[in-house]
């Protein structure tokens, strides 16, 4: 029988972790008020972005799910340690990927066109990124099993 020793997290790695679940957590309280018309929520989006919204395929709201859901749930596997971090963390850029895809590539109301909608998109893509190299490197060094 093959033992590996768990290797000590450094203390940046509970930083990451930590910090890594509201952010995650965010994208899917935004997915969850969005698909339940939550209308506090939805509030503070033009008619066009809700219209925009409402004629998503099925496709593009299910690589929005697996994005935002996919990431949390990467959050949660790093806070335990786990090595299926890194798994969560692929699917969650497969469903970015997707998602990011659509966004481009359909008619996005005019609401949608600026600089800062490219800002957010550009920021979210370095942070997905960022965790699955984290959690892979975390995982190459033993801290994940």
């Amino acid at each position: 029988m093959v033992r590996t020793t768990r290797v000590k997290a450094p203390w940046y790695f509970w930083l990451v972790a930590v910090l890594s679940l509201p952010w995650n957590a965010f994208g899917c309280l935004d997915f969850t008020m969005t698909m339940t018309r939550n209308p506090d929520y939805l509030t503070q989006f033009p008619p066009e972005m809700i219209d925009f919204i409402d004629a998503f395929p099925a496709w593009a709201i299910a690589a929005w799910a697996l994005g935002v859901w996919g990431s949390l749930a990467g959050s949660v596997l790093l806070l335990l340690r786990s090595r299926w971090a890194v798994a969560a963390f692929v699917i969650s850029l497969l469903g970015l990927a997707l998602s990011t895809v659509y966004q481009f590539a359909a008619d996005i109301p005019e609401p949608m066109v600026s600089g800062m909608n490219l800002a957010v998109t550009i920021v979210i893509w370095i942070v997905a990124v960022a965790l699955l190299w984290f959690s892979a490197r975390m995982r190459a060094r033993g801290v994940l099993r």
